[in-house]
């Protein structure tokens, strides 16, 4: 069951992406289809508290972690946009995740004592030499920019950021929902001050603004209870075989993946396999 709450999250978070790869403005498309997603989770939240006794926070650690959530999903929603302005989808989602990976396996050995085999210290190697072809320049429609590459490890550093921080405020009490939505407030609140025309760009593009952000909540909101229930390494990698799905879906929308990028893809989806069961 695990498993398959976190490959059903895997799926939406690449298919949100790709949505927002044919955005014509990314930046303010972000922030309107996050600020839905931010009312879904808020809702979901409101309604586990009433019909489930479930509290939002249990301590205010839990409420501190899930701000610190918030400041690093801001983070990676600024780095996101840019890298997906930059370049094509599978290529930047590819180095995102699986630069995600590498950070956040040792870190959360260190922070929450999760324990590294040698089967997942292999599965990172392959990652790695997966991260390495998924950055190869050319071949796409538009060239993969170093510039296209810096966002996309901004993104893997805010990705790390966020799962450790949200898998600390689960561990001191907060409710999934309950910590997504007030991450998400706050990331929203940030980003959507730094921009201007962001509710008359959301009228405009209602329908596809409003699909984006339930596709992008529902993701997030998966993964959580998903978090709850395991550990931070073994869930993060096990979602980032999305980099398959974001592949496949680059493809369609016509970003043209090379084959030395689908082979990267491939191989950091194979090496996440192999640390989750490592």
């Amino acid at each position: 069951m695990l498993v398959a709450l976190v490959l059903c999250s895997a799926l939406l978070h690449a298919l949100w992406n790709a949505l927002l790869r044919t955005e014509p403005d990314k930046d303010r498309g972000l922030v309107a289809a996050v600020s839905v997603a931010t009312v879904l989770a808020a809702c979901v939240a409101a309604a586990r508290w009433a019909f489930a006794g479930d509290l939002p926070f249990a301590s205010g650690a839990s409420a501190l972690w899930a701000c610190a959530a918030g400041l690093f999903e801001w983070m990676y929603f600024a780095a996101l946009a840019r890298a997906l302005d930059r370049g094509p989808l599978g290529p930047v989602y590819t180095l995102s995740r699986g630069g995600a990976i590498v950070a956040v396996w040792p870190l959360s050995a260190v922070v929450f004592g999760e324990a590294i085999t040698g089967v997942a210290a292999g599965g990172s190697a392959i990652v790695l030499v997966g991260l390495v072809l998924a950055g190869a320049r050319g071949g796409d429609r538009r060239e993969l920019g170093l510039d296209a590459i810096a966002w996309a490890l901004a993104c893997a550093a805010a990705i790390a950021g966020y799962h450790l921080a949200y898998k600390a405020a689960l561990g001191a009490g907060g409710s999934p929902s309950a910590v997504f939505a007030v991450a998400l407030a706050l990331a929203s609140a940030i980003n959507a001050a730094r921009l201007r025309g962001v509710a008359s760009y959301a009228r405009v593009r209602l329908p596809r603004v409003i699909a984006m952000g339930v596709i992008c909540g529902g993701s997030f909101l998966i993964l959580l209870e998903a978090l709850a229930r395991g550990g931070t390494g073994f869930e993060l990698t096990l979602r980032n075989t999305s980099v398959l799905f974001a592949t496949g879906l680059a493809a369609m929308i016509g970003d043209r993946p090379r084959g030395m990028q689908i082979a990267g893809a491939a191989l950091v989806a194979s090496g996440a396999a192999l640390m989750a069961w490592g």
